[in-house]
């Protein structure tokens, strides 16, 4: 990656924004990534002529390398992963191989062909958005083909929860391209996989688009879920080969591998991008500091939303397209909102030239918007991730990425956004109060030098593989064969045994059946939750559901006068029924949002693994962790300031997760400069960089994560540390961290350090959740604790 040249301050120029870097300037660190030549290659002989002839005609005359490296490795039946940028082809490198056996390709040898040499493919993304761009392209597609190979032609259809009951019929019959999502398929394709026979004995391709948005919760269940699909699909005597399509990872390869549960030296990764792409200068960003003070007079930043509005409207105003980027729906609503009244006090005629992108529009709106981004029309859009997935909007000059998006493989896909069309592009990050964000601000190595992250998932977590056994066994009975090692569900022999015990199963000559003959197993999947609940959230003036939650969540998000937002409406909680999993809200948008307090007490039930560093000890294991939510406060949108706190009884809830813990003798810390009376404030202080700087190492977020910290835990007798999933059996993140614990902690320790505040702030040792209103902290305390451990560690 290059140094910046004198070109990397025009844009900034162009919009009155500050060119000076370092101290005193909200801009902190210039990096520019280099520009990227075109390499092209041949078409491969195996691709049908006339199939050829449509991609020409469609505008790809000469496929770049890498996609023809990804259909070969494909066409000849290895499972393959390309991770490339943004708007590289991935599409079209995922598709080739399985459109050219539609349309009449010869198989490899190592391809299970079905003895009519037809073939089918099943494209799944994760949102029904991308599947619809994704079936107008192929659409266009077909008609160009027209009527090739043993099959006449490609049949391109959507099955998912908008396919009404005789399209869906149609589709089972006849399409030979199917596009859906996990949900459906796990709900309405699979539990009826005889009506799919046609379908499924013809399957010669599953592709997953966006492959690394399969992490955490939601990522374990895809990977039990593509499980079902391979059984199914081995059944009907079909063998399908798996392509994904992902934003640039850290080892794809495993990822995959892990993901469609095959063995590593079975997957193909291809990274190497062979796509043209401008110059893109990257711009760290630091928020000015804001008037309010939070906890304790701790000094604050300016909100994230008032910061990017800000930055947006001077793009705006010099006018340049350009795209802000925040992970709420809400956040976004605020960003526009904020620019187009600046834009009145500037230019009236711009304040209709911005506006917001988020999922849950009409798929009419999206397509509106998204041409007239693409004219011109629009100088101004705010965006939640909706806009991160493969939708093709191109020609941006600027994206501002407002906090740190969670993983670094959607930090470059989001700013894959700029320069997309050959020209130079600008990114700017800005940093909000956050400990992660300051440690990025000032390691900018961390972001662009480091590998990025691999996406954890964990199929073995029992609260998420237990639907999916029951699931299985109620399309077809699980055998031995199932759980033995390399086995599709191999080392969850034990959860089956459990499953029978509970009388969930009954074990047969033939294998394990499902029990339940009045039941749907597939209903018992919460493809996009852990499984405990789920509560129902229903609107209190019509009655009708607005969405579900788990219910790890409930308390701290659903809490009597919460703010719930939901698909950018917001809503507010009337009441939480423990009973009936019910949780009564009534719409309204009112200025300001909320924001739970917890507190928590933990309880060791197992340690798997332990590692001590010198008088230090770092354990892994299972926990049980009681929690309540004993408050909330009031802020108001746009600068975060507190209006009010409020207290709530609430009973406790309990759950049972995976946990890193560091134990920590008194003398050992008054070795390392902490005295006695400041120990619970150090260990409360680090507990809470850690859990912020743990997003770096996996692919969560720091409210998938949870802590406790005690000057003398029951369980340990010592001074403890404790980091939580907030998952019910753990998400894998808690794990990550105990694995990489040196990594981990000096980065924590580098954090707080360079961290400008006298005794702690949000940007270091404070956190937005904590149900002791941030008391006791001890900043320079947990610096010494963390110094001391990682010294003792080496």
């Amino acid at each position: 990656m290059s140094q910046r040249s004198e070109d990397a301050f025009e844009l900034l120029r162009a919009a009155g924004l500050p060119v000076r870097v370092g101290e005193g300037s909200p801009l902190k660190h210039i990096r520019t990534l280099p520009a990227r030549t075109a390499a092209t290659t041949p078409w491969p002989d195996w691709v049908p002529p006339e199939l050829r002839a449509a991609h020409r005609q469609l505008g790809a005359t000469r496929p770049y390398s890498h996609q023809v490296t990804a259909a070969q490795a494909l066409h000849a039946g290895r499972h393959t992963i390309l991770a490339t940028g943004t708007a590289s082809g991935k599409s079209l490198a995922t598709q080739l191989a399985g459109l050219a056996a539609i349309t009449g390709a010869a198989p490899a040898q190592a391809v299970a062909a079905h003895p009519a040499g037809e073939s089918t493919i099943l494209y799944l993304s994760p949102t029904k958005a991308l599947a619809a761009d994704q079936l107008d392209t192929l659409t266009e597609l077909a008609e160009a083909v027209g009527p090739a190979g043993p099959s006449g032609g490609i049949r391109a259809a959507a099955y998912d929860g908008d396919t009404d009951p005789e399209e869906r019929r149609w589709v089972r019959q006849h399409a030979n391209v199917v596009l859906s999502n996990p949900d459906m398929l796990n709900a309405g394709i699979l539990p009826n996989h005889r009506g799919w026979a046609r379908f499924f004995s013809r399957l010669r391709y599953v592709i997953i688009d966006e492959a690394h948005t399969a992490r955490g919760i939601f990522g374990s269940h895809t990977a039990l879920l593509l499980r079902r699909v391979r059984r199914v699909a081995r059944s009907y005597g079909a063998d399908p080969v798996f392509a994904g399509a992902s934003a640039t990872s850290g080892d794809p390869a495993s990822s995959f591998a892990r993901l469609i549960g095959e063995a590593r030296q079975n997957v193909v990764a291809i990274t190497e991008d062979g796509s043209p792409h401008g110059p893109v200068d990257v711009y760290l960003w630091e928020s000015a500091p804001s008037e309010q003070t939070g906890d304790n007079d701790a000094p604050l930043k300016r909100s994230l939303t008032v910061e990017a509005a800000d930055i947006l409207t001077d793009l705006v105003v010099a006018g340049h397209r350009s795209l802000a980027f925040i992970k709420s729906r809400r956040g976004a609503e605020t960003i526009a909102a904020v620019a187009r009244d600046r834009l009145v006090e500037i230019d009236p005629a711009l304040k209709d030239r911005v506006a917001t992108y988020r999922s849950g529009y009409l798929k009419e709106e999206r397509r509106q918007l998204e041409d007239h981004l693409r004219s011109g029309a629009l100088l101004g859009v705010a965006s939640t991730p909706a806009l991160e997935l493969g939708i093709d909007i191109s020609g941006l000059d600027a994206v501002i990425i407002a906090g740190w998006p969670g993983t670094r493989a959607s930090f470059f896909q989001q700013l894959g956004r700029a320069g997309r069309s050959g020209q130079r592009g600008a990114t700017f990050f800005i940093a909000g109060d956050d400990p992660l964000d300051a440690y990025l601000l000032e390691n900018p190595e961390a972001i662009f030098d480091t590998p990025v992250e691999d996406a954890v998932t964990d199929p073995h977590n029992p609260h998420v593989a237990a639907p999916h056994l029951l699931a299985a066994a109620q399309e077809l009975a699980l055998t031995p064969a199932d759980l033995e090692d390399g086995g599709l569900f191999g080392g969850l022999g034990w959860l089956v045994e459990a499953l029978t015990e509970q009388g969930h199963l009954r074990r047969r000559p033939r294998g394990w059946f499902f029990a339940h003959d009045d039941a749907s197993a597939a209903s018992w999947v919460r493809m996009r939750s852990d499984g405990a609940g789920p509560y129902t959230i229903v609107n209190a003036e019509d009655g009708t559901v607005v969405g579900d939650m788990g219910a790890a969540q409930v308390q701290p998000q659903a809490h009597p006068q919460a703010v719930y937002v939901h698909q950018g409406r917001s809503y507010v909680v009337e009441e939480l029924d423990l009973e009936q999993n019910a949780v009564l809200v009534r719409p309204a948008n009112p200025p300001f949002y909320t924001q739970a307090r917890e507190t928590t007490s933990i309880a060791v039930v197992e340690e798997l693994e332990h590692q001590q560093w010198g008088k230090f000890r770092l354990c892994f294991g299972t926990v049980e962790v009681t929690s309540a939510v004993v408050g909330f406060q009031r802020k108001a949108l746009g600068t975060s300031e507190v209006l009010s706190d409020e207290p709530l009884e609430l009973p406790p809830s309990t759950l049972r997760t995976q946990a890193v813990w560091i134990t920590a003798p008194e003398t050992a810390l008054q070795q390392a400069g902490v005295i006695v009376e400041h120990i619970p404030g150090a260990l409360h202080a680090a507990e809470h960089a850690m859990i912020g700087l743990l997003p770096l190492l996996t692919s969560s977020d720091r409210w998938d994560i949870g802590g406790v910290s005690t000057a003398l835990h029951a369980d340990t007798e010592l001074p403890t540390i404790f980091v939580y999933d907030g998952h019910p059996g753990g998400a894998g993140f808690a794990e990550r961290g105990y694995r990489a614990a040196q990594e981990w902690i000096s980065a924590t320790a580098a954090a707080i350090d360079s961290c400008r505040c006298a005794d702690g702030c949000p940007s270091c040792v404070q956190s937005p959740k904590c149900g002791n209103r941030n008391s006791p902290l001890n900043k320079q305390g947990a610096l010494n604790l963390l110094n001391a451990l990682l010294k003792a560690g080496r």
